[in-house]
This record gives structure tokens, C-alpha cells and sequence, in this order.
């Protein structure tokens, strides 16, 4: 069944990227997206949507790299991409919306995304449920204008003529909610002032 959910997944993502890209960079893909989260998976079932997901952010890169692209791309990077990189990310989003292409990583990707960063984020109207823990990858590294680290130290890609910052920020996992809550305020702080500095359109 799983087989037949990731084909089918295959078949979303070859009339979504045609034209762009032919089936055997995106069968190269899924297959090497597949190799790198499985077994991170929390749950088995949601795997070839992890896969699907996964593929489609490295495809977008990809793409980014190959034909340019009309907005800016910033990447959040953290230890887990379970909490800060998951918050900044889903910040982002909100207050940019599609002025901007985002996307997160972890040097040490967790097993999911931290439950307290998911219940301090829905208590501001924001749902970051659905994200899961992903590395980082060459390509979406390469494709980011701005790469945001948040404690991955010398885990962190350096890649030259990228604009990095380091945001120092509390790390969530194991932390009451209170201090969660605090993370994700001093973090909407953060990200108001790179949507000021690039620029963008508010949401």
C-alpha cells in the first residue's frame, strides 16, 4: 500500500514540475528524499506523505536555482527542526504569506515536531501540526537568499554570498509552556524584522 501511495505521490509531482523537470530527476529525488527520512517517521502510515512533502520543498529548490525566482527565500535552521526552525518558519509564513518562499532543516532532524511548539503556536491562531523534521539539504541551502541558524553551531552550512543570521533563542524541547510561549514571542520579534529588512508584503 505504501508502495502505491509514493507512485501515486510520484504522479502528483511529475504534472506539478513538468516541464521543469523530467521523470527521472524526480523519481532520483523521491527516492533519495525516502532514503533520508525514513526511519524518522513517527508514524509509518504518514511516510509517503513525508516523502511527497519532502520532494516537493527539494524540488522547489531545485527549481529556484534552475530558473530563478520572483521572490525571496529564507531557511530556518535548527538542531531538531522540531520547534524554533518549525515556530520561525510557521511565523513567517503567517505574517509574509506568498511574498515569500520558506523553508526549515535540522542538522540532527527529531522524531516530530515538539508538541509545545505546536500548542504555543495554535494559541495564536497559527497551526504548524502538520510539520515534521526534515535535514537540510545542498539544494535548499543553495536556493535560500537568507538562512536563519538557531543553535546548530557547526552543524550549520556555510555556503559564500549568503546573508546569515543566528538567533539566539531558548530551546524549547522539555520546556514548560510558559517558556515555550516566551521562545515563540521573542521569535515573532525576529521574523517582523526580516519581513521589514527584505521588504516583503504583509499577509
Amino acid at each position: 500500500e505504501q508502495q502505491l501511495l509514493v507512485r501515486q505521490a510520484a504522479s502528483r509531482l511529475h504534472r506539478e514540475f513538468e516541464g521543469t523537470f523530467n521523470a527521472e530527476t524526480i523519481e532520483r529525488y523521491i527516492t533519495d528524499s525516502r532514503a533520508r527520512i525514513e526511519g524518522r517517521a513517527r508514524f509509518a502510515n504518514w511516510l509517503p506523505v513525508l516523502i511527497e512533502r519532502f520532494t516537493r520543498d527539494r524540488l522547489r529548490a531545485l527549481q529556484r536555482l534552475e530558473v530563478g525566482g520572483d521572490r525571496p527565500a529564507v531557511l530556518f535552521l535548527c538542531v531538531h527542526n522540531a520547534g524554533r526552525s518549525q515556530m520561525a518558519a510557521g511565523w513567517l509564513r503567517h505574517v509574509a504569506g506568498e511574498s515569500v518562499d520558506v523553508f526549515s532543516g535540522g542538522s540532527d532532524p527529531g522524531w516530530q515536531t515538539n508538541a509545545g511548539a505546536i500548542e504555543a503556536m495554535r494559541e495564536v491562531g497559527i497551526d504548524i501540526s502538520t510539520e515534521y523534521p526534515k535535514p537540510w539539504t545542498d539544494e535548499i541551502v543553495r536556493a535560500a537568499d537568507v538562512v536563519v541558524t538557531m543553535g546548530c553551531g557547526d552543524a550549520c552550512p556555510i555556503f559564500p554570498g549568503k546573508r546569515y543570521e543566528d538567533w539566539e533563542l531558548t530551546d524549547p524541547a522539555g520546556q514548560p509552556i510558559d517558556v515555550v510561549r516566551e521562545v515563540r514571542d521573542e521569535i515573532r520579534g525576529h521574523v517582523e524584522a526580516l519581513v521589514t529588512s527584505l521588504e516583503l508584503t504583509s499577509a
